[in-house]
């Protein structure tokens, strides 16, 4: 994105990441499983990479909005996490971050997760600062921004609830 006037408004896709891990022993807990914590890692570390190509420039993670362990993945998996800009306000972004364990016989995904992660864009004294606009260009993109603006308001609400 060259000039100014394309770096005002960007589409999903301009930053959007799939990244694939594979569970070692490293990464189990106790019970043979993929520690939520290491999950909840890989999650953040998707998302912040999706933001920093969205405002491209440092962000921080302001919360994790949802996150819903669907189910289970062991040693040896595969565990691919698709992440995406969901909703932009002025210095913040939502990003959406699925994971999948996906098959290695025939490449099917199953879901294991979902997360909604609230990223600031930084400038380098740590001051928030705009973001670039988001290109809605499908219906599925428009629910996912309605179903944002929620979230926002119910975080503006929680907020003001000392929550």
């Amino acid at each position: 994105m060259g000039n100014s006037e394309n770096r005002l408004q960007k589409r999903v896709e301009d930053s959007q990441i799939e990244q694939v891990f594979q569970v070692r022993p490293e990464h189990l807990n106790g019970a043979g499983r993929l520690f939520g914590g290491q999950l909840m890692a890989w999650i953040d570390e998707v998302a912040a990479l999706v933001g920093l190509r969205h405002a491209q420039s440092n962000i921080v993670t302001a919360s994790v909005d949802n996150l819903e362990f669907i189910q289970g993945a062991y040693q040896n998996d595969l565990i691919v996490l698709v992440g995406r800009v969901t909703f932009v306000g002025n210095t913040s972004m939502e990003v959406r971050v699925d994971t999948y364990v996906e098959s290695m016989v025939d490449g099917m995904r199953r879901p294991i997760n979902r997360a909604y992660l609230t990223l600031v864009a930084v400038d380098e004294n740590g001051k928030p600062q705009k973001v670039p606009q988001l290109c809605i260009e499908t219906e599925s993109q428009r629910a996912e921004w309605e179903a944002g603006q929620k979230r926002k308001a119910m975080h503006i609400q929680r907020k003001k609830e000392g929550f």
